[in-house]
């Protein structure tokens, strides 16, 4: 399904979530409120908009309300709070997605203030380096929904309880789902006669409240307790 996507900034980071979905098929608006950055050649594909994506008056021009998705990727945490407020409650925008710029402004980008996910760099670099060197354990990867589920990871270890064994056998809790499998350079969609082998980095969207018991059982109650 095509989408149409207003994204506020027109940065590099802007630019390049603009390149990524024009590529993927969607229609996408790129709204730059400085002109130094207002730079066509650079994503030709995208309809440019020169306004401060702050002001209710440049949304309503630019026909925001027409969008299905609405970005807010400035480099300032400020403005993408005020743009995703906007988007969401003037003009009922079905999801916004928000950047977070500085770790200690993530509380705020919630549902309160419009923002359907939040995108934190620092997080998600710390999580990508922990997906890297840990195996063993539970790793937050992204969360959804204003935290009510998570993109978590475990990587198997040798002698885990259910190594060799199909997934059937496992005891999956509830609000949590197995979506893939990385084995090498494989993704693998699980299905019931699939059985796990160490180093298999296991994929789940899950809630908060189950990841306790994700963890205790793919390692084992006491490796979890650990």
């Amino acid at each position: 399904m095509t989408m149409r996507i207003a994204i506020a900034g027109a940065g590099n980071v802007g630019r390049s979530i603009a390149q990524e979905l024009i590529g993927n098929g969607h229609e996408v608006m790129l709204i730059e409120r400085q002109p130094r950055q207002l730079c066509p050649e650079r994503v030709p594909e995208a309809q440019w908009v020169l306004a401060d994506a702050c002001e209710l008056s440049s949304l309503e021009e630019a026909d925001v309300a027409s969008c299905d998705v609405v970005v807010a990727a400035t480099g300032d945490d400020k403005a993408n709070l005020v743009v995703s407020l906007l988007a969401k409650t003037e003009f009922a925008v079905g999801r916004v997605v928000a950047r977070v710029n500085r770790a200690e402004n993530e509380w705020l980008f919630t549902e309160q203030w419009g923002v359907d996910v939040s995108v934190s760099k620092p997080r998600l670099m710390a999580a990508l380096v922990e997906e890297a060197v840990t195996v063993g354990d539970l790793v937050r990867l992204m969360t959804f929904r204003q935290g009510e589920a998570n993109l978590v990871e475990i990587t198997l270890p040798k002698n885990a309880p259910y190594e060799g064994k199909p997934l059937r056998a496992v005891p999956m809790p509830r609000d949590a789902a197995l979506v893939a499998i990385l084995r090498g350079k494989r993704v693998l969609v699980p299905t019931p006669d699939d059985p796990l082998e160490a180093g298999d980095e296991l994929i789940f969207v899950c809630t908060s409240e189950v990841e306790e018991q994700i963890r205790a059982v793919v390692l084992g109650p006491s490796a979890a307790e650990a």
